[in-house]
């Protein structure tokens, strides 16, 4: 299978990249600094430049694969959010599915399937209702953003383009992401929870984040929205509590919600409220998670 991805040099896009390599399938890196990522190219990934906005001189590349991986965007939690700061958190991921969508309409043989990127972030803040793929979406501006993002490439299916949208959880990952950032306050003894630390804590191993791609890549009756987090989703203050327990550190230390907002601002969202996402459709379509539980993910990560 030829499989190019938008957005492949990031957290999810690389370990996805490597996997795919790995097992043989050949894979394209839309991105936009190629000699930045020189030493991903040597590990058999093919680099082609873009301006995350338009088709310009990589379009023509649709033609020749056989699905797309839409993974682009800028990062959620890399600023406060100031209102150019938001803009650009939407519009980095509007026009590059509007791209995507460009290539394909212009393309001579169209792809098989596109997966379209999004987050649980789409149901918005939520309390303990079951977020399943039925829900409706939130009205946040983080709700706005998926709904905007999943939008994006909707027209690729009226040209005969099977469509599948993943909205993911909070990826653990070793190299990067949210886990790092969680796993520095336990290693100085001042672990806790976030706020009230009752808020859910959707999250997903990046092995079962990679493989559920997968599954979804091959598994040719799949379409629409596919929520990829763990079953089970605990509250913030379970999750940290066996954070606490596989560091052997304490967990006894909450972050008050002031002190997060008035770090944060209005970003401090991300950390405060969380959705009680679960995996049913891809539970239903047969996918078995690697890593269910907590405890069992992070001992592998830590």
């Amino acid at each position: 299978m030829r499989i190019m991805i938008a957005g492949g040099t990031g957290l999810i896009g690389s370990a996805l990249a490597n996997s795919l390599v790995g097992s043989g399938f050949d894979v394209t890196v839309l991105t936009r600094s190629p000699a930045r990522h020189q030493p991903f190219a040597s590990e058999g990934v093919k680099l082609q430049e873009w301006d995350g906005e338009t088709a310009e001189g990589w379009g023509h590349l649709v033609s020749q694969v056989d699905a797309i991986v839409n993974l682009a965007g800028a990062g959620i939690a890399d600023g406060r959010w100031t209102t150019s700061r938001k803009e650009q958190i939407r519009e980095s991921r509007v026009r590059a599915g509007q791209a995507l969508v460009t290539a394909i309409r212009d393309a001579d043989t169209v792809p098989n399937v596109l997966i379209q990127s999004s987050a649980v972030g789409y149901y918005g803040p939520t309390d303990d209702r079951i977020m399943d793929e039925q829900a409706s979406p939130g009205t946040d501006f983080l709700a706005r953003v998926c709904v905007d993002w999943e939008s994006s490439t909707e027209a690729v299916a009226s040209m005969g383009v099977r469509r599948v949208v993943i909205r993911t959880g909070v990826v653990l990952s070793a190299e990067g992401g949210a886990l790092p950032r969680m796993t520095l306050p336990f290693r100085l003894f001042a672990g806790g929870p976030l706020g009230s630390g009752k808020q859910y804590f959707p999250w997903i191993h990046i092995a079962d984040e990679v493989a559920a791609i997968r599954f979804l890549l091959e598994r040719e009756q799949a379409s629409g929205p596919f929520n990829l987090a763990a079953p089970n989703p605990p509250s913030n203050r379970e999750f940290v509590r066996d954070l606490g327990r596989v560091m052997g550190r304490p967990s006894l230390m909450p972050t008050p919600s002031f002190a997060l907002r008035l770090l944060f601002g209005e970003m401090s969202t991300v950390l405060l409220d969380g959705q009680r996402a679960v995996p049913s459709r891809l539970q239903e379509a047969g996918y078995e998670f690697i890593f269910p539980e907590p405890v069992a993910a992070l001992r592998d990560l830590l």
